[in-house]
Formats: C-alpha cells, structure tokens, sequence
C-alpha cells in the first residue's frame, strides 16, 4: 500500500523510449520525476538485468547540468525495476525539428552545452549510444538542453574511434539544425563538415579542437599566442642580467 501511495500518475512516453528501455514520466511522493525500465522483452534476462543494474552504477555519481541526473533504482508497482531521474519533462530535438520550431537559442544550446556535456561524458570514459535528435531534450519552459540515453558502459579509456564518432555525430545534429534554420554561418557550416568528414584523420582530433572551432579560433593560434608569450619572458629575463638593465633603486 506504501509502495502504491508513492508512485501516482504513471505515464508511458513512447516518444522517449529508449533502444532498451521504456520511459515513463510519474509522481514520486507528488514530484514528479522520469522512469526508464527494461522493455517487457528484455525482463528476466541476465545480460539486460546486469545492463540496467551497471547502468545504475555508472550514472549515479555522474553531476552535469546538461545530463539527465540519476536519483534512484526501484521496483514500482506495475512496471518494475527502475532507473527514477529527474523530471526533464519537455520535447526531444527529433520533435522540434519536425515541427518546424528549432530556433537559434536551440543552435546556441548546441554550440555550447552540447559539447560542454559530451566532453564530460569522455573525461568519465563512458561508452554511450550514438549522438542524435532523439537523445537531445530541451526542457519546456527555459529550453535548457539535457542529455539523455548516455550509456552504461565506463572504461579505462576511450578509443580514438569513440572520439571520433562522437565529433562526426556531433556533425550530423549540427548540420540537420543548420539545415532547418536555413543558418549559413560560415565558421557553424565549416565545423560541421570537417566533424563529418569520411576520413576520420580529417577530422577534429579531440573535443577541444572542436571547442576552439566553434568560438572561430584553431589550436595553431593558441599555441602561437603561447609561443610568443614565452619568448617575450625570457627576452625580458635576459634583459634584466644584461649590463643594459636599469640600475637597482637604493633608499
């Protein structure tokens, strides 16, 4: 009876599931809160129970303000075990692009807090499914960009391959709202198509080359910028034990 009074509410998303889970907005307690949970055909399996369960594991200390935050794992009544997440209650990019209502504050969004999150989903080393329009949430009433689906898998490191999947992923949701917005900016269409590149040497090698691109600025400027700074120091250190430097002032 506990069990039912906590959960009221319940309500499938099919727009949101996942390729293994079903998601599900509720109330916890009169909060409300999201649920994802194994598709009926994947219960009872043990690879796909150990799935949900690393998955768990792996998110739950995970703290970004542009992923959807993990707050506990529960059996409830009528859909069983289940991942509970913040409420991020709003409509997936895949929607705004089909309905025609991507704007340039969403552009703006994906220049800067998409990266920002994809860059710490790589520092965490976690192996996540593919970008896409599907996985990227924007929450309804300030249109903050949230993450979903980001993986279950942490490893030592990452593979150059999964960078470099992630930057060409990146690529193809940048160009599909460039697209629909009708945007030519030259430095926003010049970083999509060196992400997407078919030669992945091509491509940016790392989220921080991807990062300077978009601000309009390369890695060969900084470290020029670096270079020069240098320089200048020892130059004045040399000058200062030269017989040229001025004289030590005495009180």
């Amino acid at each position: 009876m506990e069990q039912e009074s906590r959960w009221t509410e319940i309500e499938h998303l099919p727009a949101w599931d996942e390729e293994f889970y079903d998601v599900y907005t509720a109330k916890k307690f009169g909060k409300w809160v999201m649920i994802k949970t194994l598709k009926p055909q994947y219960r009872g399996n043990p690879q796909y129970e150990a799935m949900i369960d690393k998955e768990f594991d792996v998110r739950y200390n995970l703290a970004h303000p542009n992923i959807v935050m993990i707050n506990d794992f529960e059996d409830i009544p009528g859909i069983g075990r289940s991942i509970v997440c913040d409420d991020v209650y709003g409509d997936t990019l895949r929607k705004l692009l089909a309905e025609g209502k991507v704007t340039h504050h969403h552009l703006e969004q994906l220049r800067h807090q998409l990266v920002n999150a994809l860059e710490y989903i790589q520092s965490n080393h976690i192996v996540h499914p593919p970008l896409r329009p599907e996985n990227i949430i924007f929450t309804e009433n300030i249109q903050n960009l949230k993450l979903i689906d980001v993986g279950f898998e942490q490893r030592p490191s990452l593979s150059k391959q999964s960078i470099s999947d992630d930057i060409y992923n990146y690529g193809k949701v940048l160009t599909e709202v460039l697209d629909a917005l009708g945007e030519n900016d030259s430095t926003l269409r010049r970083v999509a198509r060196k992400c997407t590149n078919p030669n992945p040497a091509r491509r940016y090698t790392d989220l921080q080359q991807l990062h300077l691109a978009l601000e309009g600025r390369n890695s060969r400027g900084l470290v020029l910028l670096v270079s020069i700074f240098v320089t200048l120091m020892l130059l004045l250190v040399l000058w200062l034990k030269s017989p040229y430097s001025p004289a030590p002032i005495h009180n």
